[in-house]
């Protein structure tokens, strides 16, 4: 079992595009519409919003492998990157998007631990994320992982309004 991580760059878009389209639409679809979802994907993952994502100063993309082959993408976010004003000690996990075939095989945790890396290498004191409030296997991955509830933001599915939980985890 060979696990590897790689920074990506903009000569990664086109695989981050295909994880990204791939990875969401597995998750989300069948809680979705159709509809709802076309708008949804080609809103956030089109070529010139990732190729804006990956040159945006204080956010992260890592591929991470398993057995050569890419298995999905870890996005963090720093300082101005984040998604939610949350200051310059706190880093936000955006993206962990794992392919389904990947599934069930650490590699969420490998990704996660990337960001813990990353946030203690940049002397911040939270993580945090948001993740869907109907997406029960991501909460209770995360509560497992120490992180706790500490608020709500809507998130726009196409015209519907949902809301993900903001999940933090205080580091020492």
């Amino acid at each position: 079992m060979n696990i590897s991580l790689k920074k990506c760059t903009l000569e990664d878009l086109r695989t981050v595009q295909e994880i990204s389209y791939e990875t969401f639409n597995e998750t989300f679809k069948d809680q979705n519409s159709s509809e709802n979802m076309k708008v949804y994907l080609e809103r956030a993952f089109n070529f010139e919003q990732l190729e804006k994502e990956l040159s945006k100063s204080g956010s992260q993309f890592f591929f991470v492998y398993f057995n050569n082959e890419v298995a999905g993408y870890l996005k963090v976010n720093t300082n101005e990157a984040q998604s939610e004003i949350m200051g310059d000690k706190s880093l936000e996990i955006e993206r962990i998007y794992i392919r389904n075939t990947f599934q069930k095989l650490g590699l969420g945790k490998v990704l996660l631990n990337k960001a813990l890396e990353i946030a203690l290498e940049s002397n911040k004191k939270k993580i945090w994320l948001g993740v869907w409030e109907k997406n029960e296997n991501a909460i209770a991955f995360y509560k497992k992982l120490g992180f706790v509830q500490t608020g709500a933001h809507s998130f726009y599915m196409g015209d519907e309004e949902q809301v993900d939980f903001i999940m933090t985890k205080t580091l020492n």
